[in-house]
């Protein structure tokens, strides 16, 4: 359990250092990095799962629920923290990887790392996609709720 804290943490620094680099200030920085920080908490939670994909996606689904929460509190657009608490779970390796082995020749590798890259970031996709879908039919429902 500390190792996983002292990760989460990591993963709070490491926003921390994005924000400076988009020109992030203030209170809004602290709360985008708490994003990423949330997001990876999800996904190491998650390990007894025992499915990465599926981690990834819950993980995108908590992180997007708290950046929808967050712009409507900071009158923010939703992306940007979105963007920031994302950055931890963006398969960088699964990249690097599948580069290296299309680079060396390994076909079967380049496929396999391949694919598992690119469903991980489908999944990622796809909960960014579901949560922000919600939101505006919540907000559409809630709109229409008033009118009448």
């Amino acid at each position: 359990m500390p190792s996983m804290l002292i990760s989460c943490l990591f993963a709070l620094a490491a926003c921390l250092g994005f924000c400076l680099a988009f020109n992030l200030r203030g209170l809004k920085m602290v709360f985008a990095s708490a994003g990423g920080a949330l997001g990876w908490l999800v996904y190491l939670l998650c390990g007894n799962l025992h499915n990465d994909i599926l981690q990834f996606f819950l993980a995108t689904v908590a992180l997007s629920i708290y950046a929808e929460v967050m712009a409507r509190l900071h009158k923010t657009p939703v992306m940007v923290f979105q963007i920031i608490a994302l950055l931890p779970l963006v398969p960088g390796s699964g990249i690097y990887y599948t580069m290296e082995y299309g680079i060396n020749g390994d076909t079967a590798a380049f496929l396999e790392t391949g694919l598992h890259t690119l469903a991980i970031a489908g999944s990622l996709a796809l909960g960014i996609m579901l949560v922000s879908s919600f939101a505006r039919l919540f907000a559409r429902i809630r709109q229409h709720g008033k009118a009448g």
